[in-house]
């Protein structure tokens, strides 16, 4: 099964475990960035607040086709209990998406929130199967065993 791992990782802790998943599952990476990146005081004062609105950002690549994949893993920091706005826009900017399975995890500092049911509700929107989900606080992103995890449920959603 064919697998890609789309990503935004602001700090490097989302990026971290989609290289794990990349190692240990196989499949292609996908970075998504904002055209204007953030820094340390625009990321919480505009980041943030885009995140609590649900926008989205101008990123690169503009567009991401999954045609050619199986299934989609997508992971996110959390943003004000939020995917951030690059997420937001990386998931508008899916094409050939349909039919996909998809697994989704959030990394975060404290909760959450509503992270993970904005991601599911925009991906089943573009007919996509969301068949997992993992939330890693600031704990779990050290934790090889919830690393780990992720990875059964990547694999047991290949042969599902």
């Amino acid at each position: 099964m064919s697998r890609c791992i789309i990503f935004h990782s602001y700090s490097g802790v989302t990026r971290r475990i989609a290289k794990k998943v990349k190692t240990a599952c196989g499949g292609d990476l996908i970075e998504v960035k904002p055209q204007k990146k953030y820094n340390a005081f625009t990321v919480y004062a505009r980041g943030g607040y885009r995140a609590m609105k649900g926008e989205q950002d101008p990123i690169e690549p503009k567009k991401i086709d999954v045609s050619g994949y199986d299934m989609i893993v997508i992971g996110t920091p959390v943003w004000a209990w939020k995917p951030t706005p690059v997420i937001n826009a990386a998931i508008a900017a899916l094409k050939g998406s349909e039919g996909k399975k998809a697994i989704l995890y959030a990394t975060c500092g404290g909760q959450a929130g509503e992270t993970i049911e904005i991601m599911r509700k925009a991906l089943e929107g573009k007919g996509v199967n969301v068949a997992g989900d993992m939330v890693f606080g600031k704990k779990d992103v050290k934790d090889g065993k919830k690393i780990n995890e992720l990875i059964v449920m990547v694999n047991a959603a290949a042969i599902a």
